[in-house]
């Protein structure tokens, strides 16, 4: 959790809505690590001791929302390992949407342009085509 995002609503988006712009760097340990605590079973990770595990849960994932053109589009750049964590036990589990417990930052198209600087109106064309 950062300042500036600590009094922010929380809420659980679901996890085939959250778009990653940017490819994620990972340490796939820590990630077998966040799998085992969501599924009840703690386990330590090189950067978390299990004292500090919250079992059955991880941290909020700071997630962008924005709303363009009468749609919600939700957006992450931190928080790779738990997506990927998310992700790994959606892919298991295939029987139910996996909802993640997300920090909802509102934003605008101009907010991502701050990260993602001109593709943002390509990515934009490109998810009104995947929503024909």
């Amino acid at each position: 959790m950062s300042i500036q995002t600590r009094g922010l609503k929380e809420e659980y988006v679901p996890l085939h809505e959250i778009k990653r712009p940017i490819p994620p760097v990972l340490d796939y340990q820590k990630i077998d690590a966040m799998v085992s605590t969501l599924k009840g079973i703690p386990m330590s990770s090189a950067t978390c001791k299990i004292e500090d595990i919250t079992v059955g849960e991880l941290p909020p994932i700071d997630v962008f929302k924005i709303r363009h053109q009468g749609r919600t589009h939700y957006f992450a750049f931190g928080g790779c390992h738990r997506f990927q964590a998310y992700d790994r036990l959606s892919q298991e589990d295939t029987s139910k949407e996996m909802l993640v417990k997300s920090r909802i930052i509102p934003a605008t198209k101009k907010t991502l342009e701050l990260y993602l600087g001109s593709s943002v109106e390509v990515m934009f064309e490109e998810i009104e085509k995947e929503k024909k």
